[in-house]
């Protein structure tokens, strides 16, 4: 922090001076794009829900694509504009931000704000992250159950406008705290390869590979809505949540439903394999968490239970490898929402090894998830460490001596 310390010292030796962010820069709606549009292939394109999902500080490439018609007609961000979700559930997750630091243009949905600005890049987004970002930001939020930030209300934010070359010594010192983040991505690989392999069976005797319709039976759930979670009710698995709250099993659930709903429900038993059959890209189709819980749980109708003989927990695995993935691919709908068929699935094989050594690969494997996801040990434990020191350190570098006009 020396250097910076030194630069301040030199550039700024009576404060930095503090602007507004409509004074450094304007905000531009994105338009209308719709998940509905969002393909594999195409020209760019980043969706509002994915900069909460998906997306870090910055990036350099984009999950999701649109066809080059529809995003010639599209607004766009460039290289160096932040993409901002101004829309959110929750106040803290309102005006997330991401620096789109591709070659290109990026279409931007309507529900997020493209910020033009002089500024270095990653030091806006950072400045975003910031304490001093966000206490001022709560002043602006509207709404009820969704909570907003408009773009006029984000220019009125006032934001530290150091010289370039302090943004820059910033951005290095605060980019160091990515790299035991790339160490984990770079683990999770590892650990996908071994997994792939541990799941191959390559000649192995006693497996056999039978269709999933042979192994068990699929039921499909019914539908319910967040207007019908409550506190205390009949436990419920949403489809959404199996992307974002769920690994390969659990035992609890997050959300509960109404208990008068319960004739109206359908449910999977403990020991089924819950698989959502909708997603926005063929990866994320068919993603599936096995219930281990004690009673059963309501699922919803993009879901369906897979119920079966097998070690839940190794079927949930085994729909985690590329060879699954691969072979689901051949079974969905890649209409505007990429739909997993039912029957297809049905003829997608799957191992089925001794049960003991089921038990012995689901234990192996757990052990490797512990290792890369569990938060209270291994490497992410030291990620969570060091990403409390970087965010008292960032709102450290980011707070500064304002000058006096």
């Amino acid at each position: 922090m020396s250097r910076i310390d030194d630069l301040l010292a030199e550039l700024c030796p009576n404060g930095v001076p503090f602007r507004t962010l409509g004074e450094v820069g304007e905000f531009i709606r994105g338009s209308g794009l719709q998940k509905s549009d969002l393909t594999d292939a195409g020209s760019p394109a980043i969706h509002c829900g994915q900069i909460h999902t998906y997306y870090g500080t910055w990036a350099t490439e984009t999950k999701s694509f649109v066809s080059d018609a529809l995003a010639a007609g599209l607004r766009r961000a460039r290289p160096g504009d932040l993409v901002i979700a101004t829309t959110s559930e929750d106040d803290a997750a309102v005006a997330k931000a991401t620096a789109w630091l591709g070659d290109g243009d990026v279409a931007v949905s309507g529900d997020a704000h493209i910020y033009r600005h002089t500024l270095a890049p990653k030091y806006v987004a950072y400045f975003f992250e910031s304490k001093h970002f966000q206490d001022q930001k709560k002043r602006h939020i509207t709404g009820t159950k969704v909570r907003r930030l408009s773009g006029d209300s984000l220019a009125m934010i006032r934001i530290p406008v150091p010289p370039v070359e302090v943004q820059r010594q910033l951005v290095d010192v605060l980019d160091t705290f990515a790299e035991l983040e790339a160490e984990l991505e770079g683990r999770r690989r590892q650990y996908e390869h071994y997994r792939d392999s541990v799941l191959a069976f390559s000649g192995t005797e006693g497996v056999r590979w039978l269709p999933m319709g042979e192994v068990g039976a699929f039921i499909r759930g019914k539908r319910f809505t967040k207007a019908d979670y409550v506190v205390d009710g009949i436990p419920c698995i949403h489809y959404g949540e199996i992307y974002t709250e769920f690994g390969p099993h659990t035992d609890v659930v997050v959300s509960h439903v109404k208990p008068q709903l319960r004739s109206s429900l359908r449910f999977a038993r403990p020991g089924d394999v819950v698989i959502v059959d909708v997603g926005e890209t063929v990866n994320d189709v068919g993603k599936a968490v096995a219930w281990l819980g004690d009673a059963d749980v309501a699922i919803h109708d993009h879901c369906f239970a897979f119920r079966h003989d097998l070690d839940p927990a190794f079927v949930s695995y085994y729909m985690q490898t590329s060879r699954f993935r691969v072979d689901k691919a051949k079974h969905i709908a890649r209409t505007k929402v990429k739909t997993l068929l039912m029957g297809g699935l049905a003829k997608v094989l799957i191992p089925v090894p001794p049960p003991a050594e089921q038990v012995r690969v689901v234990g192996i494997l757990d052990t490797f998830d512990a290792l890369i996801n569990d938060l209270s040990i291994g490497l992410p434990a030291e990620l969570k460490s060091r990403c409390q020191q970087y965010e008292y350190y960032r709102d450290k570098l980011l707070t500064f001596e304002e000058r006096v006009a």
